[in-house]
């Protein structure tokens, strides 16, 4: 793998940007949830370094989980469309107040299906908390109350999300330029 810098297109979101908005998020969530623990669900593995960053700035107090979720295949969607639960919880959800912690929500597709499976575990509120929103992409509504940025039809990577693998621990959101990336696999 070559330096990310051969092919960064832009800072999307810079570390400074994304620190204040998690704290901001903290914050707001804090608020909502006063009085009341919660079952924080990171999906793996894009989503890690937003939830440990996120629940130092939430008051109440939280739990956390982890959920493997996969729709690709080797980089692109499986041909069946269905989601597959790689890694399930390991804490039950009943009469908890779950919030979904996602790097990015895309198509939607995968996010209503994890929604769809824990409303079926009888959790007492579910919501969704995303870093990344790329609405223009959206093919299955989903409903989220915590949003970090909407953000352009781009391919991003860094913190957490990863360009093949890689880059998940840049501090900022980075866009991908397809070309220079491409040019350098050839290399």
């Amino acid at each position: 793998m070559k330096d990310y810098q051969s092919f960064l297109g832009e800072v999307l979101i810079s570390e400074e940007t994304l620190t204040q908005r998690v704290r901001e998020l903290g914050e707001e969530i804090s608020r909502d949830y006063v009085g009341k623990s919660i079952l924080a669900i990171c999906i793996l593995r894009g989503g890690v370094m937003f939830l440990t960053d996120l629940i130092r700035h939430i008051k109440p107090l939280v739990a956390i989980d982890f959920m493997g979720v996969s729709s690709y295949g080797s980089g692109t969607r499986s041909s069946d469309g269905l989601v597959r639960i790689t890694l399930d919880l390991t804490t039950s959800i009943a009469n908890q107040h779950v919030l979904i912690v996602e790097d990015i929500v895309d198509s939607g597709n995968t996010l209503s299906s994890v929604i769809e499976l824990l409303r079926t575990r009888n959790p007492a509120s579910l919501e969704v908390c995303t870093l990344l929103n790329k609405v223009s992409r959206r093919e299955v509504d989903v409903p989220i109350k915590y949003c970090g940025f909407d953000i352009p039809d781009k391919f991003v990577f860094g913190y957490g999300l990863d360009m093949d693998e890689y880059y998940r621990n840049l501090p900022f959101i980075g866009v991908v330029d397809l070309d220079k990336y491409e040019a350098d696999l050839s290399d």
